[in-house]
């Protein structure tokens, strides 16, 4: 099977499986320049004719004052293959800090997707579509294990309580090798991230570890993916609350 048809097999699977789009969604994807928003973008709209009800798409990259050149290249190729309404944000993320507080790959991205929540709701969207794949799952699976001590993590779709919009992840079921895979087929080289504290974050060390854990093992990655709606709740004990902070679950 093509790398191509893997990647749109699977993501349909997910799309299906979790009820990701409905008749008549105006679905905004949140492009960073990178591959994974890539494949995503690509497939929500080669999707669309073989869907047997319409919707909408259209791409928001939300540039911050601290963006590489290479990042404005790379969404640049992005906007000229896609083949909807692409729109560019400038936030200035750095000038929100309060004083004493230093960026953090949590509360930067944090302020990336309040962002993308602001313009989908100002400007009528029903879903906002993120790229994140079956290892940035399981990677913040484990993180909050490790290091919030709490059971979560990001949801496949996640309706919020106070927007009127809803999240979803139609990547949920696809590893990362799949998309590498398909990029490099297609010959697309997308922005890497350039930031000096990624390379510290919680989630490079969890990444370290699961692939420790699992030994990149496709079908051990799948089994622990459906652990999570197999909770065995009568063998699980409550704890009393902590303060530790807020798990990662969007």
């Amino acid at each position: 099977m093509s790398h191509e048809r893997v990647v749109t097999k699977t993501i349909g699977r997910a799309i299906h499986r979790f009820e990701m789009l409905a008749p008549g969604d105006r679905v905004l994807v949140g492009v960073s320049g990178g591959k994974d928003s890539y494949v995503l973008l690509s497939d929500l709209l080669s999707r669309r004719p073989r869907m047997p009800f319409a919707y909408e798409v259209e791409a928001l990259h939300v540039r911050s004052d601290f963006a590489p050149p290479a990042t404005d290249a790379a969404v640049a190729r992005v906007r000229a293959e896609c083949d909807a309404p692409f729109h560019v944000l400038d936030v200035g993320i750095r000038r929100r800090l309060k004083p004493g507080r230093s960026l953090s790959c949590y509360w930067c991205s944090t302020q990336r997707r309040l962002e993308l929540i602001d313009y989908a709701v100002q400007n009528g969207f029903t879903k906002i579509a993120l790229a994140h794949h079956l290892d940035d799952i399981l990677e913040t699976f484990f993180m909050n294990m490790m290091f919030r001590g709490t059971i979560s993590t990001m949801m496949p779709v996640l309706r919020y309580d106070k927007y009127p919009v809803t999240i979803i992840r139609p990547l949920a079921m696809l590893e990362e090798r799949s998309v590498v895979q398909l990029v490099e087929e297609r010959g697309f080289s997308g922005a890497v991230c350039t930031c000096p504290f990624a390379a510290h974050s919680d989630r490079k060390n969890a990444r370290a570890r699961v692939e420790a854990l699992t030994g990149g093992s496709s079908s051990i990655k799948r089994r622990i993916f459906e652990s999570m709606g197999r909770v065995r709740t009568e063998y699980l004990f409550n704890s009393e609350p902590s303060s530790h902070d807020r798990p990662v679950t969007a």
